[in-house]
C-alpha cells in the first residue's frame, strides 16, 4: 500500500468515527431532553408548627389540590371524615373522601402527633403541569377537645417560586358534631383518654364554625376533666410551605 492510499485510509476511518460521534451526541441529547420533560415535577417541603401550650395535634393531613376540593366550609355541616377527624383525629375517611373527588394532586397522612410547641415537616410531590392551580390544605385535631380542630384551607400556592417560601396561621374550628362538654370519656387526648369518634351528633349547631375555646373545670364548667393549661389563643398552629423545586 502506497503513501496516497494509506493517507486516504486514514480519512476515511477519521470521517466515520466523526459521524459516529455526532449521531451518539444527538441521540443522547435528544433522550435526555425529553426524559427532563416527562418527568418534571414540583415538590413542596410542609413545616406544621403547634403554636398552643398545652393541646398535643393528632397526625395531620395535608393535600396538595385543585380548586374543587374543599375540606371544609365555615356554615356548611361536616362530612362523616371532618367529624372523624375533629372528634377522634383519624384521618382515613376524609382522605378517602378527597380521592373521591378527583381533585388531590398529592397528600400525605402521618402517623405523629405533635407536641405543643412541637414541629413535623411533610414533603410532597405534584406534576409540574399541575402547578399553575394548586392549593394546599392541612387539618389536625386538637386532642384534648370534643371536636375542635385546627389547620389552613385552600392556600394557593401555584406562584410559589423555587425556594420561595409561604407561612400561614391556623386558627381551631369546632366541627359542630360534638357537644363540648369537655366531661370525663368523651375525649381521646392524655387529659381523659376517653371516647374519640361518635357517630351521634349531639351539637346543636351541627355546622363548622370557629371555635370558642375550652371553658375548663378552672372557669368553672362542672364535670369538665380539662385545666387551664388546655384552654388557647389563636393562632393555633402555624403552618410554613417551601417550594423545593
Amino acid at each position: 500500500m502506497n503513501t496516497a492510499e494509506i493517507s486516504t485510509g486514514l480519512g476515511r476511518a477519521m470521517a466515520l468515527v466523526l459521524t459516529l460521534a455526532l449521531a451518539g451526541c444527538g441521540g443522547s441529547g435528544g433522550s435526555g431532553s425529553s426524559n427532563r420533560t416527562s418527568t418534571q415535577t414540583a415538590e413542596f417541603q410542609v413545616r406544621l408548627i403547634n403554636l398552643t401550650a398545652g393541646q398535643p395535634l393528632s397526625p395531620p393531613v395535608v393535600f396538595i389540590h385543585t380548586s374543587t376540593l374543599r375540606t371544609f366550609t365555615i356554615g356548611t355541616t361536616a362530612t362523616v371524615g371532618l367529624e372523624q377527624l375533629a372528634e377522634g383525629g383519624d384521618t382515613s375517611q376524609l382522605v378517602t373522601e378527597a380521592l373521591f373527588s378527583q381533585a388531590v394532586l398529592a397528600h400525605s397522612a402521618d402517623t405523629a402527633a405533635v407536641p405543643p410547641g412541637g414541629n413535623q415537616t411533610y414533603t410532597l410531590t405534584i406534576p409540574e403541569s399541575s402547578r399553575s392551580g394548586a392549593e394546599l390544605s392541612l387539618l389536625t385535631m386538637l386532642v384534648n377537645t370534643n371536636d375542635a380542630f385546627a389547620g389552613v384551607n385552600a392556600v394557593n400556592i401555584a406562584s410559589l417560586a423555587v425556594n420561595g417560601s409561604l407561612t400561614v396561621n391556623g386558627i381551631a374550628y369546632d366541627s359542630g358534631t360534638e357537644a363540648n362538654t369537655e366531661s370525663a370519656g368523651t375525649m381521646p387526648g392524655a387529659a381523659d383518654n376517653g371516647e374519640g369518634f361518635n357517630s351521634a351528633r349531639d351539637d346543636l349547631a351541627d355546622e363548622v364554625r370557629m371555635h370558642s375555646g375550652v371553658v375548663t373545670s378552672n372557669d368553672g364548667l362542672t364535670g369538665s376533666v380539662l385545666t387551664q393549661e388546655h384552654r388557647w389563643d389563636n393562632p393555633t398552629v402555624r403552618v410554613i410551605i417551601t417550594r423545593l423545586k
